[in-house]
């Protein structure tokens, strides 16, 4: 099969990954047209995630987003707003070239997650022919589950008690590529909000890591935007997937900035 678009960019944050380099990502939740995908591209991103959680995007923007952003060479994820099988798989179908699964509270969570993930014989997703990761292409089922089944990121969140509890069992999951910490509502779940720096978070991506390393799987770190010195304390210790922050805090800092700038110059 012809090497296509998604699959080869998907296959460039894999393979930075087997290497312990740095895969640094933006979120979107604000812009809806494909200019952040150039700006993404523009910025040196790896990859974008479009959250789905936290925003009011519908599928079609979601697809539009991702097809832009992988063509560019910026691997396009996507955070799930429902782990369900058939939203998955229309996410999957709409461009994306890999999921962020949130609210993950065992291995059986995630082992749903990459079932619905996955083509046969690693899953039960649904197939349709003339996806956007092939560009539209026609090519032998077989060639098509192997390709996308190899190319096709997971990411688990662990963002609860019950999580960090079953961490050792998700980061054992077939097909889980990382598990992704978001800090936040972590700290929420053990009863410490907001308390970014408190030992029970540091510990928690000890904890995580250490898990990951024995199963030769990826920390990705999430909810630090206010923090970076302990987002790079948490490199340091072995994380490698960054969320470096939002389209939204991006144009928020910037405005902020700007406005203060001009008024001191002014203020004479």
């Amino acid at each position: 099969m012809k090497e296509a678009a998604s699959p080869s960019v998907c296959n460039r944050v894999k393979e930075k990954l087997s290497r312990n380099e740095l895969v640094l990502s933006m979120t979107v939740r604000l812009v809806r047209t494909i200019e952040i995908a150039v700006l993404a591209k523009s910025a040196g991103f790896d990859s974008l995630y479009i959250d789905l959680e936290h925003s009011s995007f519908s599928l079609e923007t979601t697809s539009q987003i991702c097809m832009a952003s992988f063509n560019l060479g910026v691997a396009p994820f996507v955070r799930l707003a429902s782990t369900a099988p058939e939203y998955i798989g229309r996410v999957l179908d709409g461009g994306a070239v890999g999921i962020i699964a949130p609210h993950i509270q065992s291995a059986a969570d995630a082992e749903a997650v990459v079932r619905a993930a996955k083509y046969p014989p690693l899953g039960t997703r649904s197939f349709t022919g003339s996806l956007p990761q092939l560009e539209f292409r026609s090519y032998p089922s077989t060639e098509i589950f192997s390709a996308l089944n190899q190319s096709t990121v997971v990411m688990a969140m662990i963002e609860s008690a019950d999580a960090l509890d079953a961490v050792e069992e998700i980061a054992a999951v077939d097909g889980v590529d990382v598990l992704f910490i978001g800090t936040n509502d972590l700290c929420a779940s053990l009863g410490i909000p907001g308390q970014l720096d408190h030992p029970r978070v540091r510990e928690a991506y000890v904890r995580t890591i250490d898990a990951c390393r024995k199963r030769g799987k990826h920390v990705g770190i999430g909810g630090l935007v206010s923090n970076p010195k302990l987002a790079a304390e948490f490199v340091e210790l072995g994380a490698r997937y960054v969320s470096t922050g939002t389209d939204l805090s991006f144009l928020s800092s910037a405005a902020n900035a700007k406005a203060s700038q001009m008024r001191d110059l002014c203020a004479g």
